[in-house]
Formats: structure tokens, C-alpha cells, sequence
């Protein structure tokens, strides 16, 4: 077998065609236009598709060095973190308390499925947890910290089942969001707000972006830098005292501290450079994800966990439809709201925020979306998460297996 590895600056040149090639492939199929696939997605996949006909058929490996990847996360998630000022916090804090007490409940739906079905099938009931919200809500970080946990306690190739749903999740939820926000604003023949509101916030944007000056673009590129590295050092020193969190969720509060520390004295940040460098990012961190990944490791399990993929896309699909949907308020943010919190449930926030750009680029602004879904998705669920699965690991379905958690 001939092994490539591709590395630095290699793997952004191959991100960014990517991109583009889903870009050009999402506006020649009306399919994908109508139901707003995130070009990442739609390219992200085809490479990947490539990259197993490679193997299968010529015994072509290919390995991308992702350390670029991980790069962008964090710049993403130090965005979000620069956008969350106190006053927008306050003035969405019973919407943000609305969907984090509605993502609760879907953590503990999503378990209650992976559990019985993996029970159905006539497997170790734990491995349920790995077809829930360890892997779908939790992603690829939780999948792996919790797969070395249970692999100790013997609970076989965990951490590789729950990359498998991490993985067929990021393309599930990547491929609904649009299709279910879509629908929403169909049949309920929804709108962004007022016309002329619109286009008022349009122009605005747009005349902030031409005021952009290169000094607002070097401060921005300082403040990324100094979140991140200022995360970094606060990630260590809770490490040091036994406490593991995140390099991204660090990163993200000092963000927040960084924003509202200026606006208490009055400091102007460049917001459209801020808005700017987080599309980028996104963007760039979903084409390194789905391009990457080796379908053909998916392979050997995929039966099972095509079934469970299959039964946790169907839950969250009605979830979407008649829960987040209705109790976010049923008006042109809900349905975007519904779309953010598919990709969130199945894959990951990025692939949550992805499909609200996607909606909002054509339908119209969401600020209450854009405001709710990143902090519920890159902060509280992560936090929720774990307590629910430290729930489940000690129902007696689980805990007499002997696994432990």
C-alpha cells in the first residue's frame, strides 16, 4: 500500500478548492441550492468519497495532518467568544434558558434511543451511550475521552464505534439542518422580520465592511492570538489542578472577558473583521473535517450503526419539527434556531452554525439564532452532557454490565 501524507500549507490549499468545488457543485444542483447545503458539506464529502475510491481501488492511502484544522476551531469558537457581550447575553437570556432546558431534554432522548436500540440489537447496552450523546451532541472530542475511559474498563473498541458516530454524524447533520429549516419557513410561509428593516441591517453591514481598515484587521489578528495563547496558559493551569476542559471552551471565555472588558471602557472593536475571521474559520474547519475522513474505517460496522444513525436522524428530525421549533417561539428564528440545533444534536456547533449561514444568506437575518445556538452548543451542552451521561452510566442497564464510566 503507498501511504501520502499531506501537511502545512498542503492541506489549506486542498481545503480551499474543496470549498470551492462545493460551492460550484451546490449551485448546479438545485437540490442542494433549495435545500441550503453548506458548501463545505457538499465538497467535504466528495473528497472524502475520492479519497476512499483511491483506497478501495488502487490501495491509495491519503492522511492529512489536521494540527491546521484544530487551528481554526479555535479561532471559531475565540469568535464567538468576542461576539457574546452582556448586553445581547440579557437581552436573550429567556430564549437561551428555553433551548438549554430543551437540549437537556434531547440529550436524555438521544440516549434513552442509542441505549434501546444497541439493547435490540444484542449488544453491551453501553455502547447505546456511544450511539447518544457521547459521540452525536458530544462529538469527536467526547467520543475519544470517554472511549479511553470505557476501553479500560473493557468495554472492546469504544472509542472507535465513537468516531464512527461522530464521524456519520457531522455528514447527517450537516445534510438536515437546511432541509428542516426550509420546510419550517414553507409551510408556515415565514419571514425575516420587516423588508425594509432588512434592508436597512444589509446596507449597514455592507458599509461597515468597506470601512474595514487594515489596522482593524491586524488588531483582530492580535486579539485571536491573545484569546487563544491567554486560553492556552488557563487550560494548563487547570490541568495542573485536575481539571480538563476544552483548549476551544478556554479560548472562548477569555473572548468573552476580552469583549466586554472593552465595552465596560469604552474599547471599539471591529466587529465585521470579527464576523469575518469566524466565517473564514468555520468554513476552513468543516472542509479540513469531511474531507479528511477515511470512509472506508466506517465500513466494518456499518450496519449497526447506519440503523442507529438512521433512528437518531429520524429523532431529531421531529424533535426540530414539533419541539425546538414550537417552543422557540414558531416564527422565521425558530426555523432557523431548528436548523443551528440539528447540526449541533447530530454533529457538532460548527455544523450547526453553518447551516444558519446557509439559511440567513437567503432568506434573511437571525440575530436571537446567531446569538442562542453557539453559546448552547459551545458551552452549556458540553457541561449538560456530561451529567447526563454520567446518568445513564449509573442506570442499572448499564452499570451492571460492569463498565464503568
Amino acid at each position: 500500500m503507498s501511504i501520502y501524507e499531506i501537511t502545512g500549507v498542503d492541506v489549506l490549499i486542498i481545503a480551499i478548492i474543496v470549498w470551492f468545488l462545493g460551492e460550484f457543485i451546490t449551485k448546479k444542483f438545485h437540490f442542494l441550492a433549495k435545500n441550503n447545503i453548506p458548501s463545505a458539506v457538499t465538497g467535504g464529502l466528495i473528497c472524502s468519497l475520492f479519497i476512499t475510491f483511491l483506497y478501495t481501488v488502487f490501495d491509495i492511502q491519503i492522511n492529512f495532518d489536521m494540527r491546521l484544522r484544530d487551528l481554526m476551531l479555535l479561532v471559531f469558537f475565540t469568535t464567538i467568544g468576542l461576539s457574546a457581550k452582556l448586553t445581547l447575553l440579557k437581552a436573550g437570556g429567556k430564549a437561551l434558558a428555553l433551548l438549554l432546558a430543551i437540549a437537556t431534554a434531547f440529550l436524555i432522548l438521544q440516549d434513552i434511543t442509542g441505549v434501546l436500540l444497541v439493547k435490540l440489537i444484542g449488544a453491551n447496552p453501553a455502547y447505546g451511550l456511544f450511539g447518544g450523546s457521547i459521540s452525536f451532541a458530544g462529538g469527536y472530542g467526547t467520543a475519544i475521552a470517554w472511549g479511553d475511559v470505557v476501553e479500560q474498563a473493557g468495554l472492546i473498541k469504544a472509542k472507535e464505534i465513537g468516531i464512527a458516530f461522530a464521524t456519520f454524524g457531522l455528514i447527517a447533520g450537516g445534510l438536515i439542518g437546511g432541509p428542516i429549516s426550509e420546510y419550517l419557513i414553507k409551510k408556515h410561509n415565514l419571514k425575516a422580520g420587516n423588508n425594509v428593516q432588512n434592508s436597512e441591517t444589509q446596507q449597514s453591514k455592507n458599509l461597515s465592511l468597506k470601512s474595514v481598515h487594515i489596522s482593524g484587521i491586524l488588531a483582530t489578528i492580535l486579539l485571536l492570538a491573545l484569546c487563544m495563547e491567554l486560553g492556552d496558559l488557563v487550560n494548563r493551569f487547570l490541568f495542573s489542578s485536575g481539571v480538563t476542559l476544552p483548549g476551544f471552551l478556554t479560548a472562548m471565555m477569555i473572548g468573552i472577558a476580552f469583549t466586554n472588558s472593552a465595552d465596560f471602557f469604552k474599547i471599539q472593536l471591529s466587529t465585521p473583521t470579527i464576523d469575518r475571521a469566524a466565517e473564514i474559520s468555520l468554513q476552513i474547519f468543516l472542509s479540513m473535517s469531511l474531507m479528511s475522513m477515511q470512509l472506508w474505517v466506517l465500513s466494518q460496522a456499518a450496519g449497526p450503526i447506519l440503523l442507529i444513525l438512521m433512528a437518531q436522524v429520524l429523532v431529531m428530525t421531529l424533535f426540530t419539527i414539533y419541539i425546538v421549533f414550537r417552543v422557540m417561539g414558531k416564527d422565521y428564528d425558530a426555523s432557523v434556531i431548528a436548523s443551528g440545533f440539528a447540526g449541533l444534536g447530530l454533529g457538532a456547533t460548527p455544523v450547526g452554525i453553518a447551516n444558519m449561514n446557509a439559511i440567513t444568506s437567503k432568506y434573511g437575518p437571525s440575530p436571537k439564532a446567531f446569538l442562542v445556538i453557539p453559546l448552547v452548543g459551545a458551552f452549556f451542552i458540553d457541561i449538560v452532557n456530561a451529567l447526563v451521561i454520567k446518568f445513564f452510566a449509573n442506570l442499572p442497564i448499564i452499570s451492571q454490565t460492569g463498565i464503568s464510566f
